[in-house]
């Protein structure tokens, strides 16, 4: 008995240390710009090469676990739309959930810098680089969403965007990363009331690495 509480406790030690490092990182260590460079490759193939175990469906989106994992990131999985019109998928990680406002931003900056500090390459090992500007949460809305694009010249890329998203709930506060093709946007405030309603959900009647609010909200 004693053996396996050693090796729960040594393995939520890591994934604290892990995330620690993570939220103190300055620039991305090579482990986050690999796995980034690898979500971002697959996009070009809809995420079919880093879809691993169906985990639920809701709707016309299916969400999958992501065998690809990006360092300091807790769920990690692929949502495929399987509607007679779309059939894409998108990527989403969550970084950060509980009721500490000042480290939700922290980690929302800081996810903010390393993606538009990391540099990946290109099958043909041409660099590929986010940029963008950061959107600063207000004390009286605290909702956030900033957009980086790439700069390639690919086309298959014209619509991609990661964006990182500090959400306000009922139960405190989540930081969202999602790597897709961009759709049409809501009004910011309409956006954040509904992500409100959509996390309270998320958080009260269905399994957190199963419900990707993003998706429901854009």
């Amino acid at each position: 008995m004693i053996k396996p509480l050693l090796v729960l406790f040594l393995t939520t030690l890591l994934s604290l240390t892990t995330k620690a490092q993570f939220y103190k990182s300055v620039l991305p260590s090579p482990e986050f710009n690999a796995a980034l460079e690898k979500i971002v490759r697959d996009f070009r193939h809809n995420f079919n090469n880093i879809t691993g175990e169906k985990l639920y469906s809701q709707g016309e989106v299916d969400s999958y676990e992501s065998t690809v994992k990006l360092p300091g990131a807790s769920n990690c999985y692929v949502n495929r739309y399987h509607s007679v019109t779309d059939t894409t998928a998108s990527w989403q990680a969550e970084l950060y959930s509980g009721e500490d406002y000042k480290e939700a931003i922290k980690i929302y900056r800081n996810t903010f810098r390393l993606l538009n500090k990391s540099k990946m390459q290109q099958v043909d090992r041409s660099v590929m680089t986010f940029s963008g500007n950061l959107e600063e949460p207000v004390e009286t809305i605290r909702f956030a969403t900033s957009t980086l694009t790439l700069d390639v010249d690919d086309r298959r890329y014209r619509n991609f965007v990661a964006e990182v998203e500090l959400i306000s709930s009922y139960n405190g506060f989540l930081v969202n990363v999602s790597l897709h093709a961009k759709r049409p946007t809501m009004p910011t405030v309409a956006k954040a009331t509904l992500l409100r309603f959509c996390s309270t959900l998320w958080q009260n009647h269905l399994p957190r690495a199963h419900f990707n609010i993003f998706d429901l909200c854009t």
